[in-house]
């Protein structure tokens, strides 16, 4: 991946591509909507709640888009991600409150975004040609090439993903939260553990609220409202 291809693939949109970069969500701060910044590789990728994203070289797409702040905007990151996905290489994704892209359980792709006033910078990272893991991450990070046993041009990947992205954005809040709804096993019905900063919230998810927060509800029948920590599926 290059520059050049990137803005023969991306005509008039600015682009910026490093070979290596600490983060492309650093890299994309203070720059106009519409800008796309990817990445080779990431020194310092970020994740949610502080996490960091692995980001070998030359192996996923790795990159941040410069957008409007417009309402649930995670949840619309995340079903483009997983559409992208599937449109490019066929394979079948789910989606976990509120920002991670799985398949077969493990995660594949992750979302982050942050928001500055009436702009938003969301990063996506998707491991593509990742042919293993690190130890600390091997029982839950997967790969689009493990999964399938074949190899993939992310920047074909990219190419479906940056105007799905916008597709995804521009419709309106009751219909990214339906279409979350049915292209996740995480949001209804599903026993799940949740981090919370008072202990951890454990029960059946029902559903989201209209502005997106998840519900969970315990086995005292009371429900619990998640506005953001880390979700997983309860141990049977």
């Amino acid at each position: 991946m290059t520059a050049e291809l990137l803005r023969t693939v991306f005509p008039g949109r600015p682009v910026h591509y490093y070979e290596s970069v600490d983060s492309t969500m650093t890299a994309a701060a203070g720059k106009p909507i519409g800008t796309l910044v990817v990445a080779g590789a990431q020194s310092a990728g970020q994740g949610r709640h502080g996490h960091s994203w692995h980001s070998e070289p030359g192996s996923g797409i790795y990159c941040s888009l410069v957008l409007a702040n417009t309402p649930l905007l995670t949840l619309a990151l995340g079903l483009a991600t997983a559409d992208a996905i599937a449109t490019t290489t066929g394979i079948a994704c789910d989606l976990r409150w509120p920002n991670d892209v799985l398949i077969d359980g493990k995660k594949a792709a992750g979302i982050l975004v942050q928001l500055s006033g009436e702009t938003a910078i969301g990063g996506i990272g998707i491991n593509i040609n990742h042919s293993a893991f690190p130890a600390e991450l091997a029982d839950q990070a997967t790969s689009l090439q493990l999964q399938s046993g074949r190899s993939f041009e992310p920047v074909e990947i990219l190419k479906n993903l940056i105007p799905t992205v916008e597709r995804f954005i521009r419709l309106e809040p009751e219909e990214i939260l339906r279409l979350f709804t049915r292209a996740s096993s995480y949001v209804s019905g599903r026993r799940v553990v949740v981090d919370q900063p008072g202990g951890i919230v454990e029960g059946v998810t029902a559903g989201m609220n209209s502005s997106g927060y998840l519900v969970v509800r315990r086995d005292n029948g009371t429900d619990t409202l998640i506005l953001a920590g880390g979700v997983r599926a309860a141990r049977s």
